[in-house]
């Protein structure tokens, strides 16, 4: 019974009549049954009478009959509060809503017990699938109640290897930027790291190995004084640089692990009034939309591939995201801004003499 004074939305018997059909084409129609044949006509005046009388279906009766809702789960840790990685949200929601689904997004900040609760809950609504993503490349513990729906780890990887991942090709995008210096005609060129390789973080190992595997591929060392560990801020970019440049073979070229720690180098250049490319070149990577773009000159930098990410993690869902250890690795894509040009003294490079 309808309490007094309070309205109900609007019925399935009211769209029939609206669209003038039957209650039941109204609900094969809305509810996409498999086999119903409708003409097209007949399909829109269902669809327009519905959207018309602001009539929603009632998912918990979807859950009942197909024993999924219209929804796919989505737990980070942090990243829907991060300015450039809230495009794996953007990407997953886009391809979650081509399947007629719904991304139901979850910002743990890393509290485990908020991250459990999520879980559960989704769970509980028979979401069609999750996504357990984090904020930056790393392995993880995933939850063991993942088991139970189709899931899938994104910009990570799985410390078990039971679920599918989705990650950068970090290896794949250090090779990619010391390659451009290479090509541009570089010899001397220095990296700074944005951690320590001791901790095994994805990206602190695989920006390094490919750095270091274009180095010998082009007959160059890799020289211990042009190498640095950052700590992919700033500050660490900056002190970093003006060591470098303070050393007996200063580099020309400096790749760095991250945009922030390109920022720092600019700032370190500028101080030693050096100028960005015609002294020095340097890449960066991330492709941060907020910095890189915006610098002067404009930074050339590996772009993570965060939307097709989120479209592949949820891709993986509706094709069942079958219980496997593997990680799919995308590409990092360069983009060429005005930070990398030719060295200035190229024929004293290999000696190292200025």
């Amino acid at each position: 019974m309808t309490r007094p004074g309070f309205r109900s939305g609007p019925t399935m018997h009211d769209v029939a009549a609206a669209a003038g059909v039957s209650q039941a084409t109204v609900s094969l129609v809305l509810n996409d049954a498999g086999g119903a044949r409708f003409s097209e006509e007949t399909r829109q005046r269902v669809h327009q009478a519905a959207t018309m009388l602001g009539y929603r279906t009632n998912a918990h009766a979807k859950v009942l009959r197909d024993g999924v809702a219209g929804m796919i789960g989505f737990v980070g840790d942090s990243v829907a509060t991060a300015p450039f990685a809230g495009k794996i949200i953007e990407g997953a929601q886009a391809r979650a809503w081509e399947a007629g689904l719904l991304l139901l997004t979850v910002n743990t900040a890393g509290d485990q017990e908020l991250e459990a609760a999520s879980l559960e809950a989704m769970l509980s609504y028979k979401v069609a699938g999750v996504v357990y993503a984090s904020m930056f490349h790393r392995i993880v513990d995933v939850p063991p109640v993942l088991g139970e729906v189709p899931a899938v780890v994104l910009n990570s990887q799985d410390r078990a290897g039971r679920f599918p991942s989705i990650a950068p090709s970090e290896e794949l995008g250090g090779y990619t930027a010391t390659r451009t210096l290479i090509d541009a005609g570089h010899h001397r060129i220095a990296f700074i790291n944005i951690g320590r390789v001791e901790d095994a973080l994805p990206a602190v190992v695989g920006r390094l190995a490919g750095y270091r595997r274009a180095l010998e591929e082009a007959g160059l060392p890799a020289l211990p004084t042009h190498y640095k560990t950052g700590d992919g801020h700033e500050d660490g970019g900056y002190r970093n640089t003006l060591e470098l440049m303070a050393g007996p073979t200063p580099p020309t070229a400096i790749f760095c692990g991250n945009d922030r720690t390109a920022w720092g180098a600019y700032q370190a250049l500028a101080t030693l009034g050096l100028r960005i490319p015609g002294d020095v070149s340097v890449v960066g990577f991330d492709n941060q939309e907020s910095l890189a773009p915006h610098l002067r000159p404009g930074l050339t930098t590996l772009e993570l591939p965060l939307l097709e990410m989120g479209r592949r993690a949820v891709e993986l869902i509706l094709d069942g995201a079958e219980a496997t250890g593997r990680t799919e690795l995308l590409e990092c894509p360069l983009i060429e801004r005005d930070s990398v040009g030719p060295p200035a003294h190229l024929p004293n490079q290999r000696t190292g003499t200025a």
